[in-house]
């Protein structure tokens, strides 16, 4: 009941996996990676067990299309499985069971693969390999704009409600929680994709401490840290004075950060 795309983006090496869905809470379920092993979607009648166990054995060293054969091979209920899977050298496989609910298909492309069930028109899954190849810009961004085209084709015929969006470095961390890069959920919304859009880049905005998305005071507190890695204490004391006449505790947070070492002149700032 479900649209998604799994990707290595062969310029960073990073692994994504994007999907939209006219249920609550696809991102529970669907979404599966870890850096520098591999990214899965597994939907349909989900079974998640496609997504720990086929990390696990690309982490083993299978190929995603041996991962993904072994799995369904010894799942006695493969017909109502849909399951995309990519490693980290970029080989991608896909399964659409017998049973998925029309209109369903999958096109394994060059270190990708698209697929979608019960979904409007038996377009979708073209539709999403065409606008990824096509798109530029981060792979969380190109694989969002998988997902547009998706929707652009009738997407679910239910209507859309959640999408989440997984995208994970291409260096192993030893650690499924770490090395994520994008990790973003939209549980129940009348523009799920939309609202996905918006916090990716909010999100982005974050990560690089720029934009316009940062709310006024993580503004003034990136400053004011610039300031005082340049030596300035007196102009990020200028700068968080509106922070620290809002409330006493942003003092105390600049002392932690200082500690940490992340705010040289900590003392001068709040002296």
């Amino acid at each position: 009941m479900t649209y998604s795309i799994v990707a290595r983006d062969p310029e960073t090496g990073e692994l994504g996996v994007a999907v939209q869905t006219g249920t609550f809470g696809v991102g529970r379920g669907v979404p599966w990676a870890e850096a520098g092993i591999g990214a899965v979607a597994t939907q349909s009648y989900t079974e998640r067990s496609y997504g720990h166990f086929g990390l696990e054995l690309m982490k083993a060293g299978r190929t995603a299309p041996d991962a993904l054969a072994g799995l369904v091979a010894s799942d006695a209920e493969e017909r109502t499985r849909q399951v995309g899977m990519v490693d980290a050298t970029g080989r991608a496989a896909a399964h659409t069971g017998a049973g998925c609910i029309r209109e369903c298909g999958h096109l394994v492309g060059d270190g990708y693969a698209a697929q979608a069930n019960m979904m409007a028109r038996n377009t979708v899954w073209h539709a999403m390999a065409a606008a990824y190849e096509a798109a530029d810009g981060t792979l969380a961004h190109r694989l969002l704009a998988a997902l547009d085209a998706a929707e652009g084709e009738g997407g679910d015929f239910r209507g859309p409600q959640s999408a989440a969006i997984l995208v994970v470095q291409a260096e192993p961390t030893g650690f499924t929680w770490k090395g994520r890069v994008s990790d973003l959920r939209v549980e129940d919304h009348a523009d799920p994709l939309g609202e996905l859009r918006r916090l990716l880049e909010m999100e982005e905005d974050y990560r690089a401490e720029r934009g316009d998305h940062l709310r006024e005071s993580d503004r003034r507190w990136v400053a004011a840290r610039e300031a005082a890695v340049a030596g300035d204490a007196q102009r990020a004391r200028d700068l968080l004075q509106p922070l620290f006449d809002a409330h006493p505790n942003w003092r105390d947070a600049v002392r932690a950060s200082g500690e940490r070492g992340d705010f040289p002149g900590w003392e001068q700032v709040i002296a």
